[in-house]
């Protein structure tokens, strides 16, 4: 797998847990502070879109995933 499809996953991962995590419908509703979290997520994927760099890609790559094509 590569680094961008690691990033992608974790993303992904990220945003529904904490929509989990944060909407008061859910059975494992905590806090509607975890929705907060979510978008943190969604301004890291925009920021990195536009800016064509990502930290968490970095971060993969340093534990030895192959860069992404």
């Amino acid at each position: 797998m590569s680094s961008w499809q690691i990033v992608r996953i974790v993303a992904g991962t990220f945003i529904l847990l904490s929509l989990a995590l944060g909407i008061p419908g859910s059975p494992i509703f905590v806090s509607p502070w975890w929705l907060a979290f979510t978008a943190f997520v969604g301004v890291n994927l925009l920021q990195s879109g536009i800016t064509k760099w990502c930290l968490m890609e970095q971060i993969v790559r340093k534990l030895g995933f192959r860069p992404g094509t």
